[in-house]
């Protein structure tokens, strides 16, 4: 039934690291300081309509700190949670952490790169915002090590990314995984499933363009609408073009995304998680279904559902569509 070679009904990526690496790697985030070309002018001043980097930093992560000084500070407030993890993955996290000099990127994550335990970085950062020659001098600094690059897709529909203002297209996150595929960097995606304008059918008719990707690993959150961001001016005046998923219809929709996914792909994450002072009132209908639960409750839904239907993670792929 399964080919990762574990009982869970998905590819979960800590499972991977543990099969390929020993144990659990446990990302600590960082912000580096860096900007975004959907910020500064280049592209726009804006940003992507529901972004306060803010609402998922932890509260460790701050820019006036140096890289050490966060990785220093993560480690010890991952080891209370975790406590056999002696091995991290520096999570290059806040905004695009491939916006600036290569001189400035590989300076920092060279930085990551010495702190004792870091065996490898992760590089959040957006399609449109690497080229051959930066993804050469990243592999160089990092030849020793492990090296992540995740791209935040978020959607499939050029319609749906103007709506909430990412400032690029598809096409453009084709190009990118196809340019990090050419130097087999092992690659992530991010989706948000919730956004204005897309239905569940529509949510699930972007599996097979993400089949035909060369990615390895997936993350997916649910919208959450963040007080002060443009998604919630946008939700008070247009309620009518969101989802507004209930727990129970999040569960149901990835399990049914899952199904359709192709195996080999890593799940990084399910669901994500703002503390409550973030949340706008308007953030989801019936929000009694999602008060106070945390992010591992969700994921043992999750596969307590897939348990009840007997179902896994491409039982229903079909590779030729």
């Amino acid at each position: 039934m399964y080919s990762w070679g574990h009982t869970r009904r998905f590819n979960a990526f800590s499972n991977y690291s543990v099969r390929h690496y020993g144990q659990r790697l446990q990302k600590v985030a960082i912000d580096a300081g860096f900007s975004c070309p959907n910020r500064d002018g280049t592209i726009g001043t804006d940003g992507c309509y529901y972004c306060d980097n803010k609402a998922f930093n932890p509260s460790y992560c701050m820019p006036e700190k140096s890289i050490t000084q966060q990785l220093s500070e993560g480690t010890v407030f991952l080891t209370r949670r975790y406590k056999k993890v002696t091995q991290y993955l520096a999570y290059f996290q806040a905004y695009t952490n491939t916006y600036a000099s290569t001189e400035q990127l590989i300076e920092k994550y060279a930085e990551a790169l010495r702190f004792p335990g870091v065996v490898g970085i992760v590089i959040g950062t957006r399609p449109d915002c690497v080229s051959p020659e930066l993804l050469d001098s990243i592999l160089k600094v990092t030849a020793s090590k492990l090296l992540f690059i995740e791209f935040g897709v978020e959607s499939c529909y050029d319609e749906t990314l103007k709506k909430i203002n990412r400032g690029h297209n598809f096409n453009q996150v084709v190009e990118a995984l196809h340019m990090t595929a050419e130097k087999n960097i092992h690659t992530g995606i991010h989706l948000i499933f919730g956004l204005p304008g897309e239905t569940p059918l529509m949510i699930l008719q972007q599996v097979p363009k993400l089949a035909k990707l060369p990615f390895q690993s997936l993350k997916i959150h649910q919208l959450q609408i963040i007080k002060g961001t443009l998604m919630e001016r946008l939700y008070r005046e247009q309620p009518s073009l969101f989802a507004n998923f209930t727990l129970v219809d999040y569960i149901a929709l990835i399990v049914s995304f899952l199904e359709r996914l192709p195996p080999k792909i890593l799940i990084d994450r399910l669901a994500g998680e703002a503390p409550p002072r973030y949340h706008t009132q308007l953030s989801l209908k019936n929000r009694e279904s999602w008060a106070g639960i945390r992010n591992d409750r969700i994921l043992q839904l999750i596969e307590k559902k897939m348990q009840e239907k007997d179902t896994w993670q491409g039982k229903l792929f079909n590779s030729d569509i």
